[in-house]
């Protein structure tokens, strides 16, 4: 065997990694070997937010400073234990009438992934077969607004949401924005769901017009907070909590306090530092997982 290739046994699953020591951070030094070490140690926490949903995957075979790409069918090589699911694939850029979908559902499928340099893990808000169990609103600052706005629009929505009895969870992003995280019954379709979170977001808009847009064209959002209500669309992803964003640190899409929020809202934490894979380890260890209510289920949106 190569020396640079490694063969390793997975909860019963033979892989073979390669490159270890290949820089994939080339800032942070961060390498091949520190990306399939993360995905193995948060994986506790992280699966049950990939199992059983359609997985889209940034792949960066050279590192986050060069080339990527979107992967959402299952590669070629796919070993046969890895789960995937035909799903049909409307408005395909490459004609396709269904993809084959890889789903994460065990750890030797992570790793095996993270030793693709699948960096980015993205899942939809549904469940293969289901309807949403899951509303996600994307927080988007415009320049010079940023994460501190974010985080006063995140208690505003919170509360508003409270009132029809919809329970939410903040996250970052990994990168300039956050995400708020709604269990809800998995009973409605994608554009019920979608539309519920527009009429909420359109509410805030009209109450913080300073503050709060709700519309997509870029040039209504300097200065202000995107709220994305369209992330619910069923041909739409959302990175997916703890997985790795390509920034030039590894920075984490992180599950947050409220406390955190709060605190942020009010400037007292730093509002650009993203936190790390070694951060995030940490914090699961003295935390927990923060989103796992998300897998309990939720409340029937209002119609």
């Amino acid at each position: 065997m190569p020396a640079d290739r490694l063969r390793v046994d997975v909860e019963g699953r033979a892989l073979e990694l390669s490159n270890l020591d290949k820089i994939l951070y080339p800032k942070a030094e961060f390498t091949k070997g520190e990306v399939i070490d993360y995905y193995t140690r948060i994986a506790p926490v992280l699966l049950p937010h990939l199992r059983d949903r359609a997985l889209t995957r940034i792949r960066f075979p050279n590192g986050v400073e060069a080339g990527s790409f979107f992967e959402k069918n299952a590669p070629a090589a796919t070993p046969d234990w890895v789960r995937t699911e035909t799903l049909p694939a409307p408005g395909s850029t490459k004609g396709r009438e269904t993809i084959d979908y890889v789903v994460a559902d065990d750890l030797p499928t992570l790793v095996w992934l993270a030793n693709l340099a699948a960096l980015e893990l993205h899942t939809p808000q549904w469940k293969i077969g289901e309807h949403p169990d899951m509303m996600v609103v994307d927080l988007d600052p415009g320049t010079p607004a940023g994460l501190k706005q974010c985080c006063q629009v995140a208690l505003l929505m919170r509360d508003r949401l409270a009132l029809d009895g919809v329970e939410s969870y903040p996250k970052t992003s990994g990168k300039k924005g956050m995400q708020l995280c709604c269990p809800v019954a998995g009973t409605q379709s994608s554009d019920d769901v979608s539309a519920y979170a527009k009429r909420i977001a359109q509410e805030l808009e009209q109450a913080h017009p300073k503050l709060i847009v709700s519309k997509m064209a870029k040039n209504l959002r300097p200065g202000k907070v995107f709220i994305d209500w369209s992330q619910n669309n069923a041909a739409k992803t959302t990175v997916a909590p703890y997985s790795l964003r390509a920034q030039a640190v590894p920075a984490v899409s992180t599950p947050l306090s409220w406390d955190e929020v709060s605190a942020g809202a009010a400037g007292k934490r730093p509002s650009t530092k993203p936190y790390t894979a070694g951060e995030v380890l940490k914090r699961v260890e003295k935390q927990g997982d923060l989103l796992a209510p998300l897998l309990n289920g939720g409340p029937k949106l209002p119609a």
